[in-house]
């Protein structure tokens, strides 16, 4: 008897400890606008997804580069964002370059006014980071 009495309030003390001690509701990337991006140049290409936050933009995904002959034939991926009149608000750029393979990237960019980026601008790049083909997407 003293075994199962024990055991339930043990119960009843760990059920409320975990309602009392429960955090207020978080908020879930779920909660925000999310975007798909594809830039592609023949068999190369960066491709993900967008998520949009208050501030910043955060971007997720992968690039492809098919040679490793040189830093002109690997690949990377940069965003810009940008405000509703196409002023810059803030770059990014993947931490990786592919040479002859594919890798996923993830990073943010700030847009550091209210609401928010209207657009961004995603674009392929080669390995020295020089922007070969870019896409707009907006919100």
């Amino acid at each position: 008897m003293r075994t199962h009495l024990a055991a339930a309030l043990s119960a009843v003390a760990l059920t409320t400890g975990t309602l009392l001690g429960a955090p207020a509701a978080t908020v879930h990337a779920a909660d925000y606008p999310i975007s798909e991006f594809d830039v592609t140049i023949g068999n190369t290409y960066t491709r993900g997804l967008i998520t949009w936050y208050d501030r910043q933009v955060v971007v997720f995904g992968e690039h492809k580069s098919v040679s490793d002959a040189d830093l002109a034939s690997c690949r990377a991926t940069r965003a810009y964002t940008l405000d509703s009149h196409d002023g810059q608000l803030g770059d990014g750029l993947s931490d990786n370059v592919v040479c002859g393979s594919s890798a996923r990237f993830h990073f943010s960019v700030p847009a550091d006014v209210s609401g928010g980026a209207a657009v961004v601008r995603i674009c392929l790049t080669d390995g020295l980071h020089k922007p070969l083909r870019c896409e707009r997407y907006g919100r």
